[in-house]
């Protein structure tokens, strides 16, 4: 639960609120309401039609109450005996013995036994810890901290400036007023957390967020890095040599990251690009300055296939200017021979391998690298925060050209648009560029709902399509988290798929496959030896083959919003476009229905992810990120976006003139986790 001291008590706030501070007469108990009354038992029994049950009628003077337990126990049936005046907290409604309540809140009561003075609050609870034991002891704690008058808890951490101006209640008002409502509070307000009680609870924990994040960004300009200035002799060669032009959105992100790597404090930016939107190019060029200044770069991905795809990539743009220079791109995988492997860890160790691509093997203990000076990590959210320091541990010792000791630049890529609230939240410590729009001559891919019951349509359109020189994707889901069943639909659609089209190369690739099989199938689908692929998610990042215009996604509803985005990227990376066929079963929830209904109307990502992080939530969106991450527990980063903003203008003046107020409210809110933040 997360409860080690006083302040994690006190903050373990109330879910909802029952008002036990009134008493209905029976006759007048609102319809459709939760609602309290009192009165005698004056019939006890236990029903054994159509079910187990016991059954008591209560009487009020005003009139009589069914009161119906289906799971009891045989204490209750003594407790509950006639005569015995009770209290029942629930909802009446019509029932088979008139009105009843079913399962109420019941307590024995003495003749004159006072009402509540207050709401009363319900806890989120846990195994062994129910609401009522919490409710006790969190009363028992504000009761002392009453009682002491000073407490440091609960002491006021903002300065009377910063409470002025963004209209903020005392901390301590608010948390005690959060546990014990007064009868007359407005429920809406309480309900919604809208209440200027909740506002100010929730303003102090975005408020930590945003100060532990910009502390951490103040102390990272402090730290040290080899400044790696443009020399512009490699990075202009790979541009005159490549056949297109860098669109605006790359020219602009790239700028920023080459303003970085010339500076003397490390880089952590953030490149975020739509699918197909020309990261990599930009990565290209800067690992290019990187190596122009006697540095070796790395560029860590997700999976073989896409660390393969950067390799076969970089080296056809890269290698006509690194060859001349005696120097080479070395690609590292977990799956390598002994001996192959060996040749390669050498060649980082020497210096002679001036850029590095590889899975996770690239941050295992026995790489070493000469003279790391850039990590680049491509889809970011698959790698946890200790896998990322891993990295930039690599290049972390002291520079044989400068005695201070530093540590390499970070380029971290997404594919995934992250939204402006996730932006000014949980991504506040980096510096971002956005590459805006995509390359000349792609077109947005069109995108197909279609019912399953249509599937021969489908099947028609594919033969059409491959017949006349086109490649398509079939893609099988994942299914209940499970690999095993995944390939098991993989293989299956894989020998339909054959029957059906005896005429047509098919190949098959799932998340099993050797890594050398999986390069065979892909180099056999990017020459145009197999028409058809049938996948499974494996092919999800990165992929490209620019003649692959149709895919067909089985299952649709099953996937998330991020996922479909990412697949139909996959095609129309050549100059005819793409369509996406997204194959349905009915009948849809309305979460899937939803999810369809943007992917078919949107090709934007990053309102996409708007959608996605409405849906899904940050804690699922954020990926590996949140890995030892202080989640937001109170404030909603959708209906609480207008306060984010005010937490981002109160961080800079805190920071600014109340360092000391800053200091003290990240160790209340934070402690030591905000330590993750180094990483």
């Amino acid at each position: 639960m997360g409860i080690a001291d006083e302040f994690d008590l006190v903050l373990h706030l109330p879910l909802r609120y029952e008002d036990e501070t009134h008493l209905y007469p029976i006759r007048d108990l609102p319809a459709q309401k939760t609602a309290q009354v009192e009165g005698i038992i004056i019939d006890n029994k236990v029903m054994y039609r159509p079910r187990r049950q016991l059954v008591c009628q209560v009487d009020d003077g005003s009139g009589v109450l069914c009161m119906r337990f289906l799971n009891f126990y045989g204490s209750q049936v003594k407790a509950y005996a006639n005569g015995t005046r009770v209290r029942l907290l629930g909802e009446a409604r019509p029932g088979f013995f008139g009105i009843e309540m079913v399962h109420p809140k019941c307590r024995v009561v003495g003749e004159q036994e006072p009402l509540e003075d207050t709401l009363t609050p319900v806890y989120p609870a846990t195994a062994g810890l129910s609401s009522d034991t919490l409710r006790k002891l969190i009363y028992r704690t504000l009761r002392q901290l009453r009682e002491a008058g000073n407490q440091p808890c609960l002491s006021e951490t903002l300065p009377e400036e910063v409470l002025r101006r963004h209209h903020l209640q005392g901390f301590a008002d608010s948390v005690f007023f959060l546990h014990q409502p007064p009868p007359d509070a407005p429920a809406d307000l309480l309900q919604e957390r809208t209440h200027p009680a909740w506002r100010r609870v929730k303003f102090d924990e975005l408020l930590a967020q945003q100060l532990s994040m910009r502390l951490h960004y103040q102390q990272r300009r402090h730290g040290s890095a080899p400044a790696m200035p443009p020399k512009n002799r490699l990075t202009s060669a790979l541009l005159a040599s490549l056949p297109f032009e860098l669109t605006r959105g790359q020219k602009k992100a790239f700028f920023e990251i080459s303003r970085d790597l010339a500076a003397v404090h490390p880089m952590q930016r953030l490149l975020q690009g739509d699918v197909g939107s020309g990261k990599t190019i930009v990565a290209a060029l800067a690992a290019l300055q990187a190596i122009e200044n006697g540095y070796q770069a790395a560029l860590l991905a997700p999976t073989e296939i896409l660390a393969e795809q950067h390799y076969q990539k970089l080296r056809a743009w890269l290698d006509p200017l690194l060859t001349p220079l005696n120097a080479s791109i070395a690609w590292l995988t977990g799956t390598q021979k002994k001996k192959q492997r060996e040749i390669i860890l050498a060649n980082i160790a020497s210096g002679n391998a001036m850029l590095a691509i590889g899975t996770h093997a690239l941050f295992q203990e026995q790489v070493e690298f000469n003279r790391l000076g850039l990590a680049v990590i491509d889809e970011q959210h698959r790698f946890g925060v200790h896998q990322r320091m891993a990295l930039r541990e690599k290049g972390a010792k002291k520079d044989t050209a400068n005695t201070a000791s530093s540590i390499p630049h970070q380029l971290m890529m997404s594919a995934t648009p992250i939204p402006r609230t996730l932006s000014m939240s949980y991504f506040a410590d980096l510096d971002v560029s956005v590459i805006e729009g995509l390359p000349p001559g792609r077109t947005p891919v069109v995108t197909r709902l279609v019912a399953d019951t249509r599937r021969d349509e489908v099947t028609a359109r594919i033969r059409e399509a491959c017949l006349v020189g086109k490649q398509a994707y079939w893609v099988c889901p994942l299914i209940e988290e499970s690999e095993a069943l995944q390939l098991k639909t993989a293989l299956h659609t894989y020998e339909t798929l054959t029957l059906i089209f005896p005429e047509l190369k098919i190949g098959l690739i799932h998340g099993r496959l050797a890594p050398g099989e999986k390069s065979s199938v892909m180099e056999s689908f990017a020459q145009g030896e197999i028409q058809l692929l049938v996948a499974t998610t494996v092919i999800e990042v990165g992929v490209d083959v620019p003649n692959a215009s149709l895919m067909v996604i089985e299952h649709a509803e099953r996937m998330g919003l991020a996922q479909l985005h990412q697949l139909r990227g996959r095609v129309g990376r050549g100059t005819t476009g793409g369509i996406c066929i997204l194959l349905y079963q009915k009948p849809l929830s309305a979460t899937a229905q939803e999810r369809l209904k943007v992917i078919y109307e949107q090709t934007d990502g990053f309102e996409i992810a708007r959608h996605d992080l409405h849906l899904r939530g940050p804690g699922e969106f954020l990926g590996a990120r949140q890995s030892g991450l202080p989640m937001l527990r109170f404030a909603d980063l959708e209906k609480d976006e207008a306060l984010l903003e005010a937490a981002r203008a109160a961080a800079e003046q805190l920071l600014r003139d109340y360092p000391e107020h800053a200091q003290r409210h990240v160790q209340r809110w934070l402690g030591n986790r905000s330590e993750y933040l180094r990483v």
